[in-house]
């Protein structure tokens, strides 16, 4: 199936890491690489775990966008978290609730020693559905 790899306006270029934000394929499905609390240089936007997620989902959403797609259309998300405990999974079902209410996507959460880039707390990808 032919797919096209797009990196949108408002995120880090991640060409250099070895990836792409988002495929969008010719059939339902767009892929949405894994998004971690960075501002448009890539840079980490603080150290506390609650801010990383939120910058985190607000850079899904611009690459859900790109598609011309919302956080609706999100069928499966991917959470990873370095030192995963309650506290955290509390911040986590309150985003989660705060974007999709009572109709949260499918999710697998893992919880992970380390992530790609020193400071790294969270990272989060997803399968969207057209």
């Amino acid at each position: 199936m032919p797919h096209t790899l797009t990196n949108p306006d408002g995120l880090n270029d991640p060409t250099g890491y070895g990836y792409s934000h988002v495929a969008t394929t010719t059939g339902d499905l767009v892929l949405i690489a894994g998004q971690y609390g960075a501002d448009a240089t890539g840079h980490l936007v603080s150290d506390d775990f609650a801010a990383q997620v939120d910058q985190a989902y607000a850079n899904l959403g611009t690459a859900l966008r790109a598609a011309g797609l919302d956080y609706r259309h999100v069928a499966r998300l991917g959470t990873y978290v370095v030192d995963h405990d309650a506290d955290r999974l509390a911040v986590l079902r309150d985003r989660v609730t705060r974007i999709w209410g009572d109709r949260p996507p499918v999710q697998t959460l893992l919880g992970v020693a380390t992530l790609a880039l020193p400071g790294m707390l969270f990272e989060v990808d997803a399968i969207a559905v057209r």
